[in-house]
């Protein structure tokens, strides 16, 4: 028996005679001027930058990829009674570059502070129809923060002064010897400066003060001259901060040696080397009992050796010494204020990891109960879709309005208010904010993208993680963001204020809608709906271990993910990166059609045109629509195949057990979809019918592929169909639901109920 996909798929047998009297049709019109392609599948080859030596087609480094090495000795010292910081330092550079350098560049991220710079003036300003008098006399009577670095020396490796210049926030060191590859060069620099009250001044570091009791909670980053990432994507990474874009670093190896009052408590970057001599015995015992307990935090410093340290301001001093391995950077915390707590993690390869929180009297219980529970769920989730977490801790610092990322430590806000009260928005806010920036130790720390360029590729996919990670925590987790309907708002709003995820961070006018949400949606869509989790999750791990503690750029995450998937998805990246389309996918038409015998006028029609009589022509069963001049009332009933002769004589002819294999359908639809929106995306068909039972039906993306702006599926059911649903879970991020169902109705309702739900 020759087998058709299904027998009683009878409307194809009119397509030859549809295309026909198009072709015809075609001829009649002006013939209109040729075009470039246009077709939104085209594959990327003008977007993106082509494939080397260095980075490869697939996505993977390629065999000449190589990165610079940087490593530090520093010594600080925290002058706590006057909020300044003196430091010194000691930069190993090493050349792997195939050419020659003769400067260097390094970051002077403080100097976005410096009274008088440019960071200033950037900004645009409105007058305050009304405003405090403490903020009238802050905002026009008071002189601003005085900032930045003051550099007291650059010296070689003799001590003999360097040449150098500096502009804003970037310095040129130019050397005497060009620096060929494969050597290196080491030079010192001091300094200090002011440090900010960013409760009052603003800024991604500095300290909080407490007037309660005196006190000064440090976060300390940015703290010292950096180097720059020089690579072969663009050279020196040496665009100036403007406060925006964060840091493009290379990796290196620090020491870091960092003098305190004696009654701080600290936590940094990398391992401290002398604990013993800056805990107490007692302290050093609960530390040692941390790290064999794994279902809770065990307190090291507890709360009341914190408020009793918070009444007096000791004159001694400590020095705490850490040592970090293959890091970007360096972050510290130091209080008198700090409770400490810490437990293990246990990861899928077996390693043990540190899970630590420091915090303030004043965050409890919330941060005693959450901080550092939610830092170990963190490290298990995201190794599980990315890498065993490779740093031998992470820490979570309780810091008021604040939301910061550095190597194994981080900065985040939320604590309950005066009266010990903790609302929902509060709790969930703060858990939200230490999975992101623990998170962060995996992008961009690890996966050492560049920030100061874009933003999406840390932000974005951290964000995405961040989302999978909430949702292990608690299914309800109000997650603000990952869900597509989330995105919806700002995906309609005014084109004016929209640009794409592909734009330089210090052009963005929604910064968290761009760079957090909306890529972090976009995979999210990838995962759930385009490419299935198997496929998705293989190659964004791919991606994670191809390029951890590398610098990768958006053209290796976007090859790498079609390369270990084989899902073509260039149409995705053009649409959801490269423009600001949105989705926007309708029912523009539902048919309904009968089976008859008789042929109809269309169909001779097109044979009369083709010089034939539709009498020379096999035996053909007709499909016939309510709006077709050859319907007849009679018609309108459900298919019997024994009222059909042809295909009652050709059931005659099966076989029992092949009459088994054959659908039996009564009643057959025509649906035609539309795109009002560019953005592309698959047919998402919920039917309903008259029983109440739901059928799903998934078309891939591709049925968009020739260029069409509508797109026609038939179903053929066993039952009346009594309602026709698009993406009826809110997949797509489809801006305008209301053209989303058939008979139409009012559909806002229901997507306002969903998107609540998600």
């Amino acid at each position: 028996m020759k087998k058709f996909a299904s027998v009683f798929s009878l409307v194809a047998l009119a397509v030859p005679f549809m295309a026909l009297a198009q072709d015809t049709k075609t001829t009649e019109k002006k013939r209109e001027p040729g075009h470039y392609d246009t077709n939104k599948f085209s594959q990327m080859y003008r977007e993106m930058a082509t494939p080397n030596s260095y980075r490869t087609a697939s996505g993977a480094p390629g065999p000449a990829y190589y990165q610079q090495q940087a490593d530090y000795k520093i010594d600080v010292e925290l002058d706590d009674r006057g909020t300044r910081l003196y430091g010194k330092e000691t930069i190993t550079y090493y050349n792997n570059a195939p050419e020659t350098l003769t400067y260097l560049w390094v970051q002077l991220d403080q100097n976005q502070k410096k009274r008088g710079g440019q960071a200033e003036l950037v900004q645009n300003e409105r007058m305050d129809p009304a405003m405090s008098t403490g903020g009238f006399v802050k905002k026009f009577m008071e002189p601003s923060f005085d900032g930045g670095f003051n550099i007291e020396y650059v010296k070689d490796a003799k001590g003999n002064p360097m040449k150098y210049t500096i502009n804003q926030t970037m310095m040129r060191i130019d050397l005497d010897t060009p620096l060929k590859k494969g050597e290196k060069v080491s030079f010192s620099i001091k300094w200090w400066y002011n440090i900010n009250n960013y409760m009052v001044d603003g800024g991604r570091s500095g300290y909080e003060h407490f007037d309660k009791d005196g006190n000064n909670l440090y976060v300390i980053a940015q703290f010292y001259p950096r180097m720059a990432v020089y690579n072969d994507v663009e050279g020196w990474q040496n665009m100036q901060f403007w406060g925006s874009g964060e840091f493009a670093l290379p990796f290196g190896n620090f020491e870091v040696n960092i003098t305190v009052p004696a009654d701080h408590i600290m936590e940094g970057t990398g391992v401290l080397q002398n604990r013993s001599e800056v805990f107490t015995a007692e302290q050093v015992k609960r530390y040692q009992l941390a790290e064999s307990t794994y279902d809770k935090p065990v307190v090291v410093v507890t709360q009341a050796e914190a408020e009793a340290a918070s009444k007096g301001f000791s004159d001694k001093k400590k020095t705490w010494k850490f040592k970090a391995t293959n890091v970007r950077d360096f972050g510290f915390s130091t209080s008198r204020k700090f409770i400490y707590d810490a437990m293990a993690v246990k990861l899928e390869n077996g390693k043990s990891v540190m899970a630590i929180s420091c915090y303030p009297p004043e965050a409890n219980p919330l941060w005693g109960e959450y901080s550092t529970r939610v830092v170990a769920h963190t490290l298990k989730t995201y190794s599980k879709y990315t890498f065993d977490y490779p740093y031998p801790k992470a820490v979570s610092i309780s810091a008021e309005d604040q939301g910061m990322e550095y190597p194994m430590i981080c900065w985040n806000y939320g604590r309950p208010d005066e009266n010990g009260y903790i609302s929902d928005r509060v709790k969930y806010g703060m858990m939200g904010v230490i999975i992101h920036e623990v998170g962060h130790n995996f992008f961009p720390m690890i996966v050492n993208s560049d920030e100061r360029q874009w933003t999406w590729m840390d932000e974005g996919l951290n964000t995405f993680l961040e989302y999978l990670t909430e949702q292990s925590w608690d299914k309800n987790f109000p997650s603000s963001r990952g869900p597509a309907a989330k995105i919806v708002p700002y995906m309609s709003g005014d084109q004016k204020y929209l640009e794409p995820i592909m734009s330089n961070s210090e052009t963005i006018y929604n910064f968290g809608a761009n760079g957090y949400a909306k890529p972090a949606t976009g995979l999210n869509i990838l995962r759930e709906t385009i490419m299935g989790r198997e496929l998705f999750d293989h190659a964004f791990r791919t991606y994670a271990q191809r390029w951890k503690f590398k610098h990768p750029t958006p053209e290796d995450f976007f090859r790498t993910m079609e390369d270990a998937s084989a899902v073509d998805l260039d149409w995705f990246w053009r649409g959801w990166f490269y423009s600001t389309d949105y989705v926007d996918i309708g029912i523009k038409e539902v048919k309904q059609y009968f089976v008859t015998e008789n042929p109809t006028k269309q169909v001779t029609e097109q044979f009369n045109r083709r010089g034939r009589k539709i009498s020379d022509a096999q035996p053909m069963v007709y499909m016939v629509s309510e709006l077709s001049q050859d319907f007849k009332p009679e018609l309108k009933k459900p298919l019997e195949i024994k009222d059909v002769k042809l295909l009652s004589e050709y059931m005659a002819r099966l076989s029992a057990d092949e009459k088994k294999e054959l659908k039996t359908p009564k009643y057959f639809y025509e649906v035609e979809f539309d795109k009002p929106g560019g953005m592309m995306m698959p047919i998402i068909v919920e039917l309903q019918f008259e029983d109440g039972i739901k059928e799903n039906h998934h078309f891939p993306v591709q049925i968009w592929r020739k260029g069409n702006d509508t797109a026609k599926r038939v179903f053929a059911t066993d039952k009346v169909l009594k309602k026709i649903q698009l993406d009826p879970k809110l997949e797509t991020a489809d801006i305008d639901v209301t053209n989303n169902v058939w008979p139409k109705e009012e559909a806002k309702s229901k997507f306002d109920e969903l998107s609540q739900n998600q």
